[in-house]
């Protein structure tokens, strides 16, 4: 782990906020069932400013002439580490992760009254957690109620999630490593996963290929539910039950990637169930890769963000007409905007700690420039679903390819370019495997 990049945030973070005090909590446990919890997931704000994955912590963040980092968290408990595991507790935290003081969590309400008082600005991410929110309102009450010892609250709240928002949209270079070993892992999960399908096997017996990768490599948790839609069920853009029978002539499409080390990949490939694809597969599977191109080659600083989900519309809906998906003329379809009944969204979205990550798309009414560093995936596709006004052989076919790019100014980085994404590579890796069975 490198603690000097958590800390290197937090300081960032202390100079933009200028003076005041932030207060970040990381993500409760929840209860699956009865007394069976889900698998803990860390939040991601807190993650990105602590490195600290243990459960009932908080963060509170000091800013002015003299900056400092509080941890609060769970006690040392011997006891408790014999059923949950280890524990750092406040002291071994404090000390592994660079922070000024460290707490009992059971000290936070005590302590944190007196470090919101007389300080100008609260920091919170007011609305994004409603315990949270009362927890908060009941420690600025008890510093109100000092008023007449000449205690004053602080007189202005400010999301602390927007600050952070434009900090994340830009990787650094640890962050850019561990995203670059994530893709890594799931470009060969999705390699397995091509060489495990046949006509016959179900959904599930691929996904099950997907997360054992991901696993054996080291990945922690699957960043996203896995979409493995074959069929039909590659033209439901949020396929999940994945349980369906491949038959002979299927189309694939998974749409999965792994989490590592708090950070996502997300990767999309189609490929043919028995190795090789039909004629209408081929045209729609190429426009999809023409498309993909056409974006890349728009993903530059500067560019606004929705210039390249234009160029990925443009091919699309050109060969959409000239394919006879659509009637009119290419000018027509743009007009009407008809190319959406096969591809109704965007070309991408920003990609970090979250798959879809933080960062707002649009400032005012203006689409963000692209800088060096930020990281987003390129996604178009093509969906068709039976109807009688179009040609039966595109029937049920679904499309969708997608990498993961680090936007740089001496030429991008295609996280995920291992990844089998040609339709010769593609066949050919298949045919390697149908051999080998």
């Amino acid at each position: 782990m490198n603690i000097e990049a958590y800390t290197r945030r937090r300081a960032e973070l202390a100079r933009r906020m200028g003076t005041g005090v932030a207060v970040i909590a990381t993500a409760p446990e929840r209860a699956r069932n009865r007394d069976t919890h889900y698998p803990y997931r860390h939040d991601s704000y807190f993650y990105y400013l602590t490195g600290f994955t243990e459960p009932e912590a908080v963060l509170v963040l000091v800013a002015g002439e003299n900056p400092k980092s509080l941890l609060f968290c769970r006690n040392k408990d011997i006891e408790r580490e014999i059923w949950d595991g280890y524990r750092y507790g406040p002291d071994a935290a404090r000390a592994a992760f660079c922070f000024d003081e460290a707490y009992p969590i059971a000290q936070l309400d005590e302590r944190l009254t007196d470090l919101i008082a007389n300080q100008p600005t609260l920091f919170y991410a007011m609305g994004a957690d409603a315990d949270w929110d009362a927890h908060m309102m009941a420690a600025l009450n008890r510093v109100r109620a000092q008023v007449r010892a000449g205690v004053h609250a602080p007189g202005e709240i400010r999301d602390i999630y927007a600050m952070l928002d434009d900090m994340r949209l830009i990787k650094d270079s640890h962050e850019v490593e561990v995203m670059r070993r994530a893709a890594a892992i799931s470009c060969a999960a999705h390699a397995r996963a091509m060489r495990a399908t046949r006509p016959g096997r179900h959904e599930y017996e691929i996904e099950a290929e997907l997360l054992h990768e991901f696993r054996r490599a080291g990945s922690q948790f699957p960043a996203y539910g896995s979409i493995v839609a074959s069929g039909p069920n590659a033209c439901v853009l949020h396929y999940v039950s994945n349980d369906r029978r491949m038959a002979d002539g299927d189309l694939l499409l998974i749409d999965a990637g792994c989490e590592l080390d708090g950070y996502a990949s997300d990767i999309t490939r189609t490929f043919p169930v028995n190795g090789v694809f039909s004629g209408a597969q081929r045209d729609i599977y190429q426009l999809v890769l023409d498309a993909q191109s056409a974006a890349m080659t728009r993903l530059v600083p500067g560019a606004s963000f929705i210039d390249y989900h234009d160029a990925a519309v443009e091919v699309l809906a050109r060969g959409m007409v000239e394919l006879g998906l659509l009637p009119g003329t290419y000018e027509q379809v743009m007009e009407n905007e008809s190319y959406k009944r096969f591809y109704m969204h965007r070309t991408g979205h920003w990609l970090g700690m979250d798959v879809h990550d933080a960062g707002e798309y649009k400032r005012a009414a203006n689409w963000r420039k692209l800088e060096d560093g930020m990281v987003l995936t390129v996604e178009p596709g093509c969906y068709v679903r039976p109807a009688e006004d179009v040609p039966q052989a595109f029937w049920n076919i679904g499309v969708r390819i997608e990498d993961d790019v680090v936007v740089r100014a001496g030429g991008n980085e295609i996280l995920t370019a291992a990844a089998p994404k040609s339709i010769a590579d593609i066949e050919t890796l298949m045919a390697g495997a149908l051999e080998a069975a």
